[in-house]
């Protein structure tokens, strides 16, 4: 069955780094768009960056350009966020989705990012 997993997340004192990772399986992975969102309880789900199937062209939202940085290697099924400089507004839970069209979009169950000193 299809799954996205997930790992790196954790607790971090502001201006230090985390590197998120998110497996595929169950699908064709280099044919889907990948992203990366996150949310805060009470909050929407917000797009944090964005990769092409093949990798060619990324997308970062203005709150993290120049921090972060969404990668993938299609021949492990691996998307990845590289945060740097981190900042307690970047606390959240960090989930990856996987997207070809309406019919085949799939989510992970996230992983927390805690940041504060």
């Amino acid at each position: 069955q299809v799954q996205l997993v997930e790992s790196g997340g954790g607790s971090v004192q502001p201006g230090e780094s985390l590197r998120l990772s998110c497996v595929g399986s169950g699908f064709t992975f280099s044919a889907y768009i990948m992203s990366w969102y996150r949310q805060v309880p009470g909050k929407e789900r917000e797009l944090v960056a964005q990769i092409t199937a093949n990798g060619e062209q990324t997308y970062g939202s203005d709150s993290v350009k120049g921090r972060f940085t969404i990668s993938r290697d299609n021949a492990r099924n691996t998307v990845y966020l590289q945060m740097g400089k981190l900042q307690p507004e970047d606390t959240a839970k960090y989930f990856c989705k996987a997207y070809l069209n309406f019919r085949n979009e799939y989510w992970g169950q996230g992983t927390q990012v805690t940041v504060s000193s």
